[in-house]
Formats: C-alpha cells, sequence, structure tokens
C-alpha cells in the first residue's frame, strides 16, 4: 500500500466519523428461525420458567449417561492394563504408550461420570431450592408496601391519622 493510499484512507474514516452524529450501534436482522417463525428478542420471552417434569427429565438422563458409561466404558480398562503389562515385559515400548492411554482414559472417565453425578443430584433439588428462593422473595416484595405505607406520612388525607397505625386509643 503506498503511503499516498495510506492518507486518503485515514482522510476518508475522519470524515466518515466526523460526518456521524455521535455514537452509532449496530443491529441485526433476526430473521426467522429453523421452522420459519420470526425471531424475537429474549426480553420478549418472558419470565424463565421451569418445571419439575423439566428438571426429572434432566436428572434422569445425566442418571441413565452416568449408569451406561460406568457399566460400558470401563470394560476395556483391564484388558488394556494387562496388555500394556503383557507387552512392557516383553521389552516394547508400546506398552508404556498403552498403560498412559488406559491411565488418562480412566480419569477422563472418571470426571465424565463426575460431571453426570452432579447434574443428576443437582437437578433433584434444584426445583425445591428454588420454590423457597421464590416463597422468600414473594414475601420480602410484598411486606415492603406495608413497611413503605407505614413510614410515609403522606398516607391518607392531610389531618388524618396514618391508617397503617390503626385506631388511636382513647385516652382515659
Amino acid at each position: 500500500m503506498a503511503w499516498d493510499e495510506w492518507e486518503q484512507l485515514k482522510a476518508g474514516a475522519l470524515e466518515r466519523q466526523q460526518g456521524s452524529s455521535g455514537m452509532q450501534l449496530n443491529s441485526v436482522d433476526l430473521g426467522t428461525d429453523s421452522n420459519g417463525r420470526q425471531a424475537t428478542m429474549p426480553s420478549a420471552y418472558g419470565v424463565l420458567k421451569v418445571s419439575q417434569k423439566d428438571l426429572a427429565a434432566i436428572g434422569k438422563s445425566a442418571h441413565t449417561l452416568f449408569n451406561d458409561l460406568y457399566d460400558k466404558a470401563r470394560v476395556a480398562g483391564p484388558s488394556s492394563d494387562s496388555a500394556a503389562k503383557d507387552l512392557t515385559g516383553q521389552g516394547f515400548a508400546l506398552g508404556a504408550a498403552l498403560q498412559h492411554v488406559s491411565t488418562r482414559w480412566t480419569a477422563q472417565l472418571k470426571s465424565l461420570l463426575d460431571a453426570c453425578a452432579h447434574i443428576s443430584n443437582h437437578m433433584h433439588v434444584t426445583k425445591r431450592l428454588h420454590a423457597g428462593d421464590d416463597d422468600y422473595i414473594a414475601r420480602v416484595v410484598s411486606s415492603i408496601a406495608v413497611l413503605d405505607d407505614g413510614f410515609d406520612e403522606r398516607v391518607g388525607k392531610p389531618g388524618t391519622p396514618n391508617s397503617v397505625y390503626g385506631e388511636p386509643k382513647k385516652k382515659e
């Protein structure tokens, strides 16, 4: 690129920047989804909602995967270890490599089994925990209105007692 061309590009960029009225945000056409429906922004979806049925299905799938992996993925371990020991005993370098692969397989399998167990266990308790959170939030938010009325001296017509405090006691 020649120096003159570089200077022209810089001048053009500066001109475009000065011609704009400030910050410019780009936007994207959401288009349609795979079913031909108009795609919408995530805020248009509403409240995130999950049912116990959904969580149970995820937990069940994770538990099934755990069981299948435990039963089927460990089958090659003992025979690989035995072959690695035999090959190493005969002086083949392949024995050490096979043992390394077997060891790594076992470590990765344990990690995957732990992840499946964690997902399964987590799905069993998630709904119950969040239901408790929802109840707590509802109690706190509903009590804010009562507290607000109690501290707001403008409740009711001017000169009348605040109804939040109840009926005033008569002096005897």
